[in-house]
């Protein structure tokens, strides 16, 4: 990790720095309590270190942004050759900021892996016990939250965006764990990555009024900064909306690096004007 970015990154109360590690020459963040489980493979993604040329270069994973096909494709095959998983059987939905749910099994191995178009409609999170089925999400600025019942052996990936911290996404994946597997929220580990942080993400009432109608604790992660204008912690936000979920502090691991401070690192929505590449958040049982 550049000496910037650990300058840089906002530290909440109880949160880690992922460690950026290198597989076969690709970088990944990863959490360490999900590497101490032994039970996953998992990474998020940077911008580095693919195929592709500005605003998608150089390792854009997604289909949805106007960028060259082939070009996705390479940097499916070359981040997922570097964990060890079989980029024809990603798992991706359509993520439409929502709150759909999709417990996905074998059969569902390879929607969204090498196309947008046959990607699981209308999913901003999915949910798996099967083994070496490989569930994907992506991102530029919006909260990759990944889960881990290590008992039950269950994973999975939710998609917040601010409209998805307001349906508390990360809680209703959760419970869908538990109601499709049996998980007991108190014994999974969760982490939160990288995504903009409270040092940029700057909102107005169109965000605020529903996020006080859903969060009595709202005012714990945001800070105004003059009339009709605050800035949300949207790590804490969903670590609440996981903490609620009955989750243990303990088990929720928060990177708290800003996509937005560190656009070398990082596509960045907010910090590229709506035209940019997407990180990838994979996530696997072994």
């Amino acid at each position: 990790m550049s000496k910037k970015m650990q300058e840089n990154s906002p530290q909440e109360k109880g949160s880690k720095v992922l460690p950026l590690t290198f597989r076969n020459n690709m970088q990944f963040f990863v959490f360490r309590h999900f590497e101490a489980a032994g039970l996953v493979v998992h990474g998020f993604t940077t911008r580095n270190g693919g195929v592709g040329s500005d605003p998608y270069g150089s390792l854009n994973t997604a289909f949805h942004v106007g960028d060259d096909p082939e070009n996705v494709r390479a940097n499916r095959l070359n981040a997922c050759k570097a964990l060890a998983i079989n980029p024809g059987a990603l798992v991706a939905g359509k993520q439409v900021h929502g709150d759909n749910v999709a417990v996905v099994d074998g059969k569902d191995m390879g929607k969204g892996a090498l196309s947008y178009a046959d990607a699981l409609p209308d999913t901003d999170a999915l949910v798996t016990g099967t083994r070496e089925a490989p569930l994907s999400s992506y991102y530029a600025d919006c909260v990759p939250i990944f889960l881990l019942d290590p008992v039950r052996k269950v994973v999975a990936l939710a998609h917040a965006g601010w409209k998805g911290t307001v349906l508390k996404i990360g809680k209703k994946t959760v419970n869908r764990m538990r109601q499709a597997f049996g998980t007991d929220p108190a014994k999974c580990l969760a982490g939160i990555g990288p995504s903009i942080g409270p040092c940029c993400y700057e909102v107005d009432d169109r965000v605020i009024v529903p996020l006080r109608q859903e969060f009595p604790c709202f005012s714990d992660f945001i800070e105004a900064l003059s009339p009709g204008r605050w800035r949300l912690n949207l790590w804490e936000a969903n670590r609440r909306t996981l903490l609620e979920a009955g989750l243990l502090p303990a088990n929720i691991e928060t990177a708290s690096i800003c996509t937005c401070c560190h656009p070398e690192t990082f596509f960045s929505y907010r910090a590229q004007n709506g035209t940019t590449g997407r990180m990838a958040a994979l996530l696997m049982l072994k």
